[in-house]
């Protein structure tokens, strides 16, 4: 059967996918629940003085099984980055070009991100930045980092609740 006129014109013809969003699991639950709250935390296990990242069950360097939380600075360098000039998702097309990066923080660990800047010709490899959080449902908000010093104008992007 085909639509009528006025069925077509209250549809629109290529919505927005919805934003792919993280699913906390057991071991990730924290970490989620801490960024929400725009607390960046990291593993460390008291048996061999090491943090670690991405969140597991043990210590990836002795197996200890005594992993605790720990806040982290929220500082780092960019390790290696790179500039999406084509999207990745369709919803993130109305955000090229976008930059992701690999993060080393302080402690050490080194986490994937998306980094935000007014200006994508400023990120460079060893640039320090800090964490910032994108809030993107109501259960998630996604550490981002930014450039530390002269390119703070991006924050603006993620420091709004209702971005998406």
């Amino acid at each position: 059967m085909a639509l009528t006129a006025s069925e077509t014109d209250d549809k629109p013809m290529n919505p927005t996918p919805a934003r792919p969003v993280p699913i906390p699991t057991a071991e990730t639950a924290h970490y989620w629940g801490a960024a929400l709250e725009g607390t960046l935390k990291i593993q460390y296990c008291p048996a061999c003085a090491r943090h670690q990242f991405y969140p597991r069950r043990f210590c990836t360097d002795c197996l200890s099984e005594e992993i605790v939380w720990v806040p982290a600075s929220g500082s780092g360098r960019i390790y290696t980055y790179t500039v999406c000039h084509v999207a990745g998702h369709p919803a993130f097309e109305a955000h090229v070009p976008y930059a992701i990066g690999l993060i080393e923080l302080d402690e050490g660990v080194r986490m994937l991100a998306g980094i935000v800047a007014s200006d994508l010709g400023h990120l460079a490899v060893g640039a320090r930045v800090e964490v910032c959080f994108e809030r993107v449902s109501s259960e998630i908000a996604l550490p981002m980092f930014r450039l530390t010093g002269g390119d703070r104008v991006a924050a603006d992007r993620t420091d709004r609740p209702d971005h998406t």
